[in-house]
């Protein structure tokens, strides 16, 4: 038996609401804005953390060692 032309339209017009919405979540999900924006925030939780602390002072001492040497080598 043939299917109702109404109904395969009803479940066409849904896919299509449901594809939409698929569309605008990931639209979201991927927004450049919005990641650079988790991406901050996350960078600044973990820089409040001890560990984040400790890696921003053992990045600076590398970096002052780093100058060091050069200022010494730039004198020899």
């Amino acid at each position: 038996m043939p299917r109702d032309p109404r109904q395969i339209q009803l479940e066409i017009d849904a896919a299509r609401e449901s594809l939409a919405a698929t569309l605008d979540q990931l639209t979201y999900r991927t927004s450049p804005t919005r990641l650079k924006t988790k991406g901050r925030d996350a960078v600044q939780r973990f820089l409040q953390t001890p560990a984040g602390m400790a890696t921003v002072g053992a990045v600076g001492l590398l970096l002052t060692f780093a100058v060091v040497q050069k200022i010494r080598h730039r004198n020899d």
